[in-house]
């Protein structure tokens, strides 16, 4: 049983092809967005349909094997890095999207100035810039 098998079915998820090929998809692809993990997922599996390919990531996120995330302004893209509380860094100009750990201490690693009686367990930060190739395109 690979390992990708073995994870599917530790959160009660049957283990189908499309599942397994979405998953190595996501975790060859680092912050794809869908049509970039549709692709991929059909070099694997040539047949998959755009719907199996939803309805894996729906239910893998759902299960906490891949994060979602949608930073301002850009298509949801999916991650295989999850169960840990990193952040991320967002080119204004390409797009390109690079994962960053937390600063400083344990999750969260942020700590509001008031809770407001929330019990937090999560916080999600994005910094926004330039990335190298992009910063260094516009210097003169």
């Amino acid at each position: 049983m690979s390992g990708a098998e073995r994870m599917l079915r530790d959160v009660g998820l049957r283990v189908t092809r499309p599942r397994l090929a979405v998953m190595a998809a996501v975790e060859g692809h680092p912050h794809a967005d869908t049509d970039t993990v549709i692709t991929a997922a059909r070099e694997e599996l040539p047949e998959v349909s755009h719907q199996a390919v939803y309805d894996s990531l729906a239910a893998l996120t759902e299960a906490g094997l891949v994060r979602r995330i949608q930073p301002s302004g850009l298509v949801a893209r999916y991650e295989s890095r999850v169960g840990d509380n990193h952040h991320h860094l967002v080119c204004r100009a390409c797009g390109s999207i690079a994962d960053v750990d937390c600063a400083v201490g344990l999750a969260p690693c942020l700590t509001p100035s008031h809770d407001h009686g929330y019990v937090v367990d999560e916080a999600e930060v994005v910094y926004w810039g330039l990335c190298p190739g992009c910063a260094s395109a516009t210097t003169p």
